[in-house]
């Protein structure tokens, strides 16, 4: 995707890129984007690209069930609340036979606002699948930052293993679209599905989803979704825009150094470093591929943080490069999550000043 950016004195029509109070520039599509063939979008999976798909979904049926959701949202950022929201009209009647039975105030996850756990029952009361739960959260510990996700899933939260229960795995999203109806708007798209069946080489499974309400000065830094059993993510703008950055891992360590040893880019890298013993210690890590590959996988890896998720001349030189993206409503990412060596990093950030809904679902093929 094409696009122009300015780190000042932006253009026309240009909107700003500010993720938890770091300003990252200015962007506007310098085009169109066209809708990529399925040979092109089959193998940017294989080679490990992120592909945009503009206008894939069609959002407009759905646009209750997204005001809907908004509310939600509006409910849960009033209240810091999500059980008596869900134990009620709408949601109840949708419930029927996912009851919720309890819920936590999760005071050990300091971004964690409520976890709610339900049981999949059949016809006659009895359960089918337990343990299931939706998690609400901020983004980000900045206060600004109004940013919330809802993640579906089960078992004990950072130790599951969601691979192992497809069962368990296909209940949770059944919760999923009980709670957030429009997720339909991918899960039952015939042309999304038929899509997904040619590059995944097999009938898609939508599991481990999340619901994102990416707002104004919110949206996540580079990261990677790697979950074993997992081919990779789609996502999915259902109202408002984002901006993005997505790249394979080993690209993006090839534009980390060539960004630090480009002598053009030499003050904005002192400006997000200003040690300059820091910077020596960059410049040897990123001289040896196999160190910078386990640093990026580390949880604390603020030498390249700094440049990742701080500096809007980065942002600009990735942009050139062809890896920036903007989303609209019906728009769609598709990114390959292979293995943590090749796995697309990307970042996203609200943009405008209205908070927009997504979602955010790992694929895999189903198990038969």
């Amino acid at each position: 995707m094409k696009i122009t950016f300015a780190t000042n004195n932006p253009q026309p029509g240009m909107q700003s890129i500010r993720r938890r109070g770091f300003d990252l520039g200015w962007v506007k599509a310098a085009e169109k984007p066209g809708m990529p063939s399925v040979e092109a979008i089959t193998a940017c999976w294989q080679q490990d690209q992120a592909v945009l798909l503009p206008g894939m979904i069609d959002v407009a049926p759905f646009a209750g069930e997204i005001e809907q959701s908004h509310q939600l949202m509006q409910q849960v950022l009033e209240t810091e609340q999500v059980a008596p929201i869900f134990d009620a009209e709408p949601y109840l009647p949708r419930l029927q036979y996912l009851p919720l039975l309890a819920s936590s105030a999760e005071e050990h996850d300091k971004q964690g606002i409520e976890k709610l756990y339900f049981d999949a029952e059949g016809d006659d009361g009895e359960i089918i699948a337990e343990g299931l739960w939706c998690k609400a959260s901020w983004l980000s510990f900045v206060d600004d930052d109004a940013s919330l996700r809802f993640r579906f899933s089960f078992g004990m939260e950072g130790f599951e293993d969601v691979a192992a229960d497809p069962l368990k795995q296909q209940w949770a999203g059944s919760l999923c679209d009980a709670l957030f109806p429009e997720s339909a708007a991918v899960t039952e798209d015939a042309a999304v599905l038929n899509l997904l069946t040619t590059v995944l080489g097999g009938a898609p499974a939508f599991v481990e989803r999340i619901v994102y309400f990416n707002a104004p000065n919110g949206g996540a830094q580079m990261h990677h979704d790697v979950e074993r059993g997992h081919d990779g993510v789609i996502y999915a703008q259902l109202s408002g825009s984002t901006f993005w950055l997505a790249l394979a891992k080993p690209v993006l360590m090839d534009e980390l150094a060539a960004f630090v040893a480009d002598p053009a880019c030499s003050d904005a890298l002192q400006s997000v470093l200003p040690d300059a013993t820091a910077r020596d210690e960059l410049a040897t890590l990123l001289q040896d591929p196999a160190a910078l590959a386990a640093y990026l996988d580390e949880s604390d890896h603020e030498l390249v943080e700094a440049i990742m998720d701080r500096c809007a001349a980065f942002t600009g030189y990735l942009c050139a490069r062809g890896y920036g993206y903007i989303l609209h409503a019906g728009d769609v990412l598709l990114m390959p999550q292979r293995d943590l060596d090749s796995c697309v990093w990307h970042a996203v950030t609200c943009l405008g000043d209205e908070p927009g809904e997504a979602l955010s679902f790992a694929l895999r093929r189903k198990v038969s």
